[in-house]
């Protein structure tokens, strides 16, 4: 072989490994793994009976990772010490539970996954892996299923648990309080639907909680709660729908504060409204109170006149179900000033009042010194109300479009508590024109009365309503151009609100209809048919 053969040879040789080496180093990735995991074993089998262990490992075909496990994993019946899962945090091909509950007897168990087992590369999940085992000599093999609506909200909440109490002689309303439910099961985090596996034939209690600590018990300032109207006999075909809702809390009263100088703020829960607050200590015959209620917080503010020199004052708190004595100490602090804020600032509706409201009580109002002129400086007559828990005046006037409006409110127009007055105030106002605006009108068919029809934000802020008791139809007139959504309450006892239900006074809540969201646009509107069925 001579010289020029054996260096064409090596070039050539070269080139290949050259090649190679690049090819190795450039990977085109090939398609990604879609394919979950899949059980190679588990000890003891799945839908075991006559379990009698303490551990139990289900073994996979690759390395596995459990991630959200507090939410995913619902176990059935729940169990009074929490078993241990493992891994967690970390992979591996098996994972073990460790069981520290003593198990009923005669008893079918249900560890349901959920989606929280994947792959540990791409996160591919095992989906809704169940593993089912009895302590008796069967697999108890019934079911309840329905699904799950909210009481007010187009879609109820993810993660509720569905659960069954069975109805024995020891039975009681209470015992959703106190205790876990016999059976139980999630909808997860897609689900509206619900399925409770492999229970026994008998009488139940079936609620919904969403729940709020993860408890399985029912906290009404946390939880949502739904409860079938009877009580339900296993085995049946039936579907069951539960509607989810928030309780109106039960009155509760915080121990009271000094907020302020001859000022007490008395925190509480529920409705305020029939809530009552007098002084027991020992007053002048000058003496005088009134009551304020915070413009954000639950909030109520006790105003007292005058100072009392004492070390602490014995303050009554009262409500429908509620009644007691608290002492509240006396400690310096400052005395609050006269501010006072209007609502709107600036733009306002034309069927908008205009409100002035102040941080201290006022207890006098002398309309003669408000002067309300529109552009061409016509005078304009005004009616004013005044809310006295939110100390607030509203004065109502017949507004135009395009149009502007000063109020000049002079000094000594209004007087506070503290008989403080207020210096001149100048507010300035202006309407859009009619073109800024839409409309929407309503035709009601099948519908029976009295009704709320609210159109709403997509998270269900309520941006305007008309309350109706019979046939007509419905304008909303000057709305933002926007995206509403339609709600419907049916408004069975006529007190024009939308009322909630109570799990122990067994009242479901008020019926509610949604429609299809409509586009408002400017200078724009249609009418639109609202077609009832019934429930």
């Amino acid at each position: 072989m001579n010289k020029t053969l054996s260096s064409f040879i090596l070039l050539i040789f070269l080139g290949l490994v050259f090649v190679n080496c690049a090819n190795r180093g450039t990977p085109d990735g090939g398609p990604k793994d879609e394919t979950p995991p899949k059980i190679v074993d588990e000890l003891p089998k799945n839908y075991s009976t006559s379990f009698k262990g303490k551990v139990i490992k289900i073994y996979f075909d690759e390395y596995v990772k459990i991630k959200d496990i507090q939410k995913q994993l619902i176990i059935s019946p729940p169990m009074n010490t929490p078993p241990e899962i493992t891994p967690l945090g970390g992979a591996s091909k098996y994972i073990t539970i460790k069981i520290f509950d003593t198990l009923q007897p005669n008893t079918t168990y249900a560890f349901n996954f959920g989606n929280s087992i994947t792959d540990n590369n791409e996160g591919n999940p095992y989906p809704y892996y169940r593993y089912v085992f009895s302590t008796g000599s069967y697999i108890d093999s019934l079911s309840v299923k329905g699904n799950i609506i909210d009481a007010l909200k187009r879609q109820p909440e993810t993660f509720v648990n569905v659960a069954l109490y069975e109805v024995d002689s020891t039975f009681t309303d209470s015992i959703i309080y106190k205790k876990a439910p016999k059976y139980i099961t999630n909808t997860l985090d897609s689900l509206t639907t619900f399925s409770i596996e492999n229970i026994k034939a008998g009488k139940y209690m079936l609620i919904a909680l969403k729940d709020g600590n993860s408890d399985n018990k029912f906290q009404q300032k946390t939880d949502q709660i739904a409860f079938y109207k009877s009580f339900i006999t296993v085995p049946n075909d039936s579907l069951y729908t539960l509607k989810l809702f928030n309780e109106e809390l039960d009155f509760k009263a915080n121990r009271p504060q000094i907020a302020a100088t001859q000022k007490i703020a008395i925190g509480y829960e529920g409705d305020y409204s029939k809530m009552k607050v007098n002084l027991k200590s020992k007053t002048t015959a000058d003496f005088k109170s009134r009551i304020t209620k915070d413009e954000k917080t639950d909030t109520i503010y006790y105003w007292y006149k005058p100072k009392l020199e004492v070390d602490s004052l014995i303050l009554n708190v009262s409500h429908t179900d509620f009644d007691k004595d608290y002492t509240v100490k006396i400690r310096k602090q400052e005395k609050d000033s006269l501010i006072i804020k209007t609502i709107p600032s600036g733009v306002i509706g034309v069927d908008q009042p205009f409100r002035i409201t102040g941080n201290i009580p006022f207890v006098h109002f002398d309309a003669s010194k408000i002067n309300l002129i529109d552009k061409d400086s016509i005078k304009i007559n005004f009616t004013s109300e005044f809310d006295s828990i939110n100390n607030t005046y509203a004065f109502n006037f017949k507004k135009t479009d395009e149009n502007s409006y000063k109020m000049l409110v002079l000094p000594e127009a209004f007087t506070d508590f503290f008989d403080t007055k207020n210096d001149t105030l100048n507010f300035n106002l202006t309407t859009r024109k009619a073109s800024d605006f839409g409309f929407v009108r309503f035709t009601l068919v099948n519908a029976k009365y009295p009704l709320i029809v609210q159109l709403t934000t997509d998270k269900g802020e309520v941006k305007a309503e008309k309350h109706t008791t019979k046939p007509e139809t419905i304008d909303f007139l000057n709305l933002q151009p926007s995206t509403y959504y339609i709600r419907v309450i049916h408004d069975a006892n006529g007190n024009g609100k939308y009322d909630t239900g109570s799990y122990l006074k067994k009242i479901q809540p008020e019926r509610v209809s949604h429609f299809k969201e409509i586009e408002v646009r400017a200078d724009w509107g249609y009418p639109e048919t609202l077609e009832f069925t019934s429930e």
